[in-house]
């Protein structure tokens, strides 16, 4: 392999910039971390490079295996810029990608540390998501898609051998995948809960995604009251006269004392995300009101609160 510092006066573009020689170390401080993902192809590496970016990584997808080193030593050892590095390799990468065995030992050798991550998903799998997709596997050439599954095989198997961990997401769908991959990769200083308060419509049906449903029907509705039909639960008017009910408010906040405690238990069961839904009968009003109430309180108790009206408008 050649080093730009063979070339005792080398070519840079733009001009004047400074190229690493042969023994230059690349900086890695014990707070940057780097995160190689490779994998069969279909296996879901594009959302797991999404997941990662997400948690505030800086993710390079497609990267020829020869410029590892080149990116690797673009990170800062400290300060502001790039701490934690992910990149996605695999065989989009052409003839490239046969590199990436030697480039991995290089790395190693030089007391570089990385985590290397394999995603991978079954026959059956791998094919339907092509076939929805109408897209070749990289390898498929000629042959079936089956074909292109086993050559990538092959090319992939002493790449699998030394993974760190191995991902198959022949189960998992997009949301799924990326939870799994905040588990890998982040520590409980990087995975605040990510909690949403959101109002509904019984009649539009229950979030599928709710941890915790609220029936605020009990309540009054302001539908009935002429002055407040047009309004939400966000206007004052219809706020006041929902929360003003006898016991309402009261209610709304000690379900949100109630809840504290067991969100901050969710993290500790490596469960990053939480959706409490509020419901009223259209979710318009009583819904909107209370959610606005219960996310402050929470609020109050230190949790970061995504607020959602998901069926307002929708009357």
């Amino acid at each position: 392999m050649t080093y730009p510092g063979d070339d005792p006066n080398p070519l840079t573009f733009p001009s004047g910039i400074p190229l690493l020689d042969k023994a230059a170390q690349a900086p890695h401080p014990a707070d940057n971390e780097i995160l190689i993902i490779t994998g069969r192809s279909g296996a879901g590496r594009t959302g797991a490079a999404r997941a990662l970016e997400d948690l505030d990584w800086y993710v390079v997808d497609n990267l020829p295996p020869t410029l590892i080193p080149a990116v690797i030593g673009m990170m800062t050892p400290s300060g502001e810029g790039v701490h934690r590095l992910g990149l996605v390799v695999d065989v989009r990468s052409g003839a490239f990608f046969n590199d990436l065995l030697t480039i991995l030992d290089e790395l190693r050798d030089g007391g570089l540390p990385y985590r290397l991550i394999f995603l991978e998903a079954d026959d059956q799998t791998i094919i339907r998501r092509y076939e929805s997709n109408r897209r070749p596997p990289p390898l498929q050439d000629e042959g079936t898609i089956l074909d292109g599954i086993r050559a990538e095989d092959r090319l992939l198997a002493p790449i699998r051998a030394r993974a760190d961990e191995i991902i198959d997401t022949t189960h998992m769908n997009v949301h799924d995948l990326s939870r799994h991959i905040r588990d890998v990769v982040a520590g409980e200083k990087d995975r605040p809960l990510q909690l949403t308060v959101m109002s509904f419509g019984f009649k539009y049906g229950l979030p599928m995604d709710a941890n915790h449903v609220l029936d605020v029907r009990f309540l009054k509705n302001p539908y009935w009251v002429g002055e407040l039909r047009h309004l939400t639960g966000r206007d004052a008017p219809v706020a006041e006269y929902v929360l003003n009910q006898p016991g309402a408010r009261d209610f709304g906040l000690r379900y949100a004392d109630l809840l504290a405690p067991m969100l901050r238990g969710y993290l500790s069961e490596l469960k990053p995300f939480a959706t409490v839904a509020v419901g009223c009968t259209g979710g318009k009003h009583r819904s909107v009101a209370l959610t606005e109430l219960i996310a402050e309180r929470l609020r109050e108790h230190g949790f970061a609160v995504r607020v959602s009206h998901r069926d307002l408008g929708r009357e």
